[in-house]
């Protein structure tokens, strides 16, 4: 019989749980390993040993950022949103021979498709997983109210975080707050607008109880500024600008925070800019990025940036410089990102870690809020705080019109294969069909949307119906 995400495996193991999240905590290089495997009825799960002492509990909500930099949507490595969403926009060139991200380039992807799928499983999974942390929490009669208040404020970010992306790549989506698989196995798709209105929801439960101090060294785990910085950019997607522009304007205003004018120095692990960011997997270890994008010698195996992307860079433009490389080989060129300098582990320890939220997208959040509401001033400030770090003259935007142009571009050019910016730019501004199906020969429309998974929806009718054009 088949079986849909929500009901395809049982819990195991959990007699070794313990000892498993303790060494997740001590030594922070875990494996992949699931935390709890999925699903069963869970009533024994919440009130299992991993929720009686603040150390084991810490370990599960670690093991889930593990999983969020290993695997899905988030991971910085061949199948996460930066690679894919950069195929499938106009940033990345595809090189490789494989039939999995040449589907992704051509923009010819089918609901049997392994990345629909496996994104979709992946994603839900992540979900279940926060989902039965905040269970344990509220069920644990042991834990200081410090530390659920830390460890629920987490995982709710973390549940709003990866139902925004599964909300921009597929539409109407469920959005999953339950462990109960009878419930979770007859999923339906809820409206946009109510998935935006449970996001919103949680993340502000999430700011309220989560501390302006990082609870973990490099900020690898987020605290009330980074919640308050994803808020801006909800708000920013749903319209609602003058409350972006007041969470973008709280992070701005934090003394936690500092501008970088270098941009060698932007991502790297002790960066003043940075608001969220995984750690690595060893102690040595670089960011995925760096050793999926940087390539040494050409022609690429895998991707490289598409030349017109390389050429509509502003003269003078120094992220060209400092964040894209050129590898010349017998007459040809080929470039790659280089935001991340480093593709394989440093000697003593790691420098650069993979960056999810940083200060930059805060002042465009902020500039394009203000400019929407007729603040041409003050956006015009915030926009010129990113041009004249990329070494531009301050913009010479006049009106809203011409200056939320301009935004966008300097958004395709700051946010670069970064978790598929530019893909949902395009999307929200109503351009989409217009750019790529002047650079994508195989661009239609209904591809601004992934289809919903086949097999999900074989096994859960409530899933119907499939998205236009699949």
């Amino acid at each position: 019989m088949k079986t849909n995400f929500f009901i395809k495996t049982g819990i195991t193991r959990i007699a070794s749980l313990r000892t498993a999240l303790v060494f997740t905590v001590v030594f922070f290089t875990v494996s992949c390993n699931d935390f709890v495997e999925v699903p069963l009825p869970n009533s024994q799960l919440t009130g299992t040993t991993v929720f009686e002492s603040s150390l084991t509990a810490n370990a599960a909500m670690a093991q889930v950022y593990v999983q969020l930099r290993d695997t899905g949507i988030f991971t910085g490595l061949g199948t996460g949103a930066s690679l894919n969403m950069g195929l499938y926009a106009d940033e990345f060139q595809d090189y490789s021979t494989s039939p999995i991200t040449q589907a992704m380039f051509n923009n010819s992807l089918s609901d049997d498709n392994v990345t629909v799928l496996s994104q979709w499983q992946i994603s839900y999974s992540q979900i279940y997983k926060v989902n039965t942390i905040i269970a344990g929490l509220t069920n644990s009669t042991t834990l200081s109210q410090t530390v659920r208040n830390q460890l629920r404020g987490e995982s709710l970010f973390v549940r709003a975080l990866v139902h925004f992306y599964l909300l921009q790549i597929y539409g109407d989506i469920p959005y999953v707050t339950t462990t109960d698989y009878n419930i979770n196995s007859h999923v339906s798709r809820q409206p946009a607008s109510l998935v935006y209105d449970a996001i919103v929801a949680d993340l502000l439960e999430a700011i309220s109880l989560l501390p302006e101090a990082y609870v973990s060294a490099d900020r690898a785990r987020p605290n009330k500024f980074a919640a308050r910085a994803f808020l801006a950019r909800v708000y920013l997607y749903m319209g609602l600008n003058a409350e972006a522009a007041n969470e973008a304007s709280a992070v701005l205003n934090s003394t936690m925070y500092a501008w970088e004018t270098d941009l060698n120095k932007v991502f790297l692990r002790n960066s003043t800019t940075t608001l969220w960011q995984f750690a690595s997997s060893t102690a040595t270890r670089n960011s995925n990025e760096g050793s999926i994008f940087i390539f040494v010698t050409g022609p690429p195996t895998l991707c490289g940036l598409r030349p017109d992307f390389i050429a509509s860079f502003e003269t003078g433009d120094q992220r060209k410089v400092n964040w894209t490389k050129a590898v010349v080989s017998g007459g040809n060129t080929w470039y790659h990102p280089f935001k991340y300098k480093l593709r394989t582990a440093s000697a003593s320890s790691s420098q650069e870690y993979s960056v999810i939220l940083r200060l930059a997208e805060q002042y465009l959040i902020r500039a394009e809020a203000r400019a929407k509401q007729g603040d041409i001033i003050n956006a015009k400030s915030d926009l010129n705080k990113i041009r004249t770090t990329a070494g531009l003259p301050v913009t010479t935007a006049v009106t809203v019109a011409d200056l939320l142009t301009e935004i966008q571009k300097q958004r395709r050019f700051e946010l670069f294969t970064e978790f598929g910016h530019r893909f949902f730019d395009l999307k929200r501004s109503g351009t989409i069909n217009s750019v790529l199906t002047a650079s994508k020969p195989g661009w239609n429309p209904t591809d601004a949307l992934w289809p919903i998974p086949q097999l999900e929806l074989n096994v859960n009718p409530n899933l119907l119906p499939q998205n236009p054009g699949y």
